[in-house]
């Protein structure tokens, strides 16, 4: 049984469960199902301004699906919580990614 499958009844049941959200769409992101991801971690993005994971997977998500355009801002609050936040692998990772864009 994939992730996904796991998570999408949870979510379905809750869908203001954000932590259900945010597995469901990393499942999604893991299992290569990128565009289906996009939706669950922008909805997780949006929920809180400090959460570093959605915005990371919700910008090389974006990427996978030409929109590098949408993803530039989102990846650039990521770095900053990843600064802010001492997550200093993460923070190696989108600089990576935001100066080959």
């Amino acid at each position: 049984m994939k992730k996904s499958e796991i998570f999408l009844p949870k979510v379905e049941a809750k869908p203001d469960n954000m932590l259900f959200r945010f597995s469901l769409g990393q499942a999604l992101y893991d299992e290569g199902d990128t565009e289906a991801s996009i939706p669950h971690l922008q909805r997780c993005a949006d929920s809180r301004d400090d959460w570093m994971l959605p915005r990371i997977l919700l910008g090389k998500a974006m990427l996978q699906h030409q929109q590098a355009e949408a993803a530039k801002p989102i990846l650039e609050h990521a770095l900053k919580l990843a600064v802010e936040q001492h997550h200093d692998d993460p923070a190696e990772e989108l600089r990576e990614i935001l100066a080959d864009l």
